[in-house]
């Protein structure tokens, strides 16, 4: 693709370098369109990767303010990155809608009821209390709520059980390895899981001491920057990072282990958010590289020997920020099978299931349509469980999918020794879709 940029903002300019470079890579080929969930839905050049391209091409090219257009097919992109898996070019597309959305921030004012919205989702998502209360409200409020159009419907929605109260897992501590120690890890503490579902951070911790591991929960960690930085909100990003940055520095540790595949992405691409810092930048390269998966972690240590052999169907469903966004895709698959489960894929398993971080709230209607096709197509299945990596996916989900929903960790962990994750009480398969988006 031809750029215009003038020279004098190449040189002074990394960012506008960097824009530049990327607009250069795109051949115009039109692979994404194909595998773009909002291309799929809408049929629109502009919701695809390519004419979002071109929106933001013209935009930052002129360094002229967003559009209510620019803005409308922007905010429609779900970051869930196959377009990037698709590219034969290797355009680096999520760093160029990074750009344009920062710029949509500086340079748009949103109208009033957008402008609220978005900033109660900054002000409470990343802090654990504050949603914890938010989403006790919301359980209260649900019956009468979610029945509400737009945005406050789909986070009344999201209420769809009482909050945990509270979740010992999550507070600083170190847990000691089962034997020889193997690895020092730390386990990165998620915003919205131990409210949603402690449990998971349980399980993952349980399996890793199990393994060997020396479990680190960090002082002074908290939100990774993801839900903020994909509002554009640049600064308050580099906060979240910066501070995780100096938290995992300070416990030495081995690696850095997520067990939200939205959180791992963003984590692994600290070095180059943070490129610019003076003082942090290379110790946020070396967190970046020390990043990994949960399930990268347990490949690393070996086959998952299961106690007893749990045979039972699992459909997994692959995260888009853990196939796109890590291109991690056979190591989860791969753990389950050995660990007993019989795995099965759904149709379409690179499309997004609408959940993308906020993106189920700031367009529900959208989101909404991803997940019934993906509730579909998982439960043409006929699983017993449904697994997956992502904590936005799970819960996404079980408002439209009458199959148990767990986290891949707790299916590993129950087959090594562990307790039977809490939502296999519920007898598989018995619910339908029909009674799932009731309850």
């Amino acid at each position: 693709m031809q750029t215009n940029f003038s020279p004098d903002r190449l040189e002074q300019d990394r960012l506008v370098r960097q824009a530049n470079d990327i607009l250069r890579t795109c051949v115009h080929c039109g692979f994404c369109t194909a595998t773009c969930p909002t291309y799929v839905l809408l049929g629109d050049e502009l919701d695809s990767p390519r004419g979002r391209i071109y929106l933001l091409k013209d935009m930052l090219e002129n360094d002229k303010p967003a559009s209510k257009t620019v803005v409308r097919h922007i905010d429609r992109c779900l970051t869930c990155q196959s377009c990037m898996t698709t590219c034969p070019s290797g355009v680096d597309y999520v760093h160029l809608l990074e750009q344009g959305r920062a710029h949509i921030e500086r340079t748009y004012k949103r109208p009033p009821m957008d402008r609220v919205v978005r900033g109660m989702l900054a002000a409470i998502i990343p802090r654990t209390g504050r949603f914890r209360l938010a989403m006790l409200g919301g359980w209260l409020v649900r019956p009468v709520a979610r029945l509400l159009p737009g945005p406050i419907g789909a986070m009344a929605d999201m209420a769809r059980k009482r909050p945990a109260l509270r979740s010992s897992i999550n507070k600083p501590q170190v847990l000691p390895a089962q034997g020889p120690r193997r690895a020092r890890v730390a386990l990165m503490r998620n915003c919205v899981q131990p409210a949603l579902n402690p449990e998971i951070d349980a399980a993952t911790a349980r399996l890793l001491t199990r393994l060997g591991c020396e479990v680190v929960i960090a002082e002074g960690q908290g939100c990774c920057g993801a839900v903020v930085g994909h509002m554009g909100r640049e600064d308050e990003a580099k906060a979240f990072a910066r501070a995780n940055v100096r938290a995992w520095t300070a416990a030495d540790v081995d690696r850095v282990v997520v067990n939200v595949s939205g959180c791992g992405t963003t984590v692994k691409d600290y070095g180059h958010l943070l490129a610019d810092d003076p003082e942090l930048a290379a110790d946020a390269r070396v967190i970046a590289s020390k990043a990994v998966d949960v399930t990268e972690l347990l490949a690393d240590l070996g086959p998952v020997e299961p106690v007893t052999e749990r045979r039972i169907v699992v459909a997994y469903h692959a995260a888009c920020s853990l196939q796109h966004g890590q291109r991690v895709t056979t190591a989860p698959k791969a753990l389950l099978e050995a660990a007993g489960f019989r795995v099965v894929t759904p149709a379409e398993s690179h499309l997004c299931c609408g959940s993308a971080g906020t993106y189920s709230i700031t367009q529900p209607d959208l989101s909404r349509q991803l997940r019934t096709r993906k509730a579909e197509a998982l439960e043409t299945l006929d699983p017993d469980v449904i697994a997956s990596g992502n904590i936005g996916c799970l819960t996404h989900l079980a408002a439209e999918v009458g199959v148990p929903l767990v986290h891949t960790v707790q299916l590993l962990d129950w087959a090594t020794g562990g307790p039977q994750p809490p939502a296999l009480d519920v007898p598989p398969k018995g619910r339908g879709r029909k009674d799932a988006r009731a309850s």
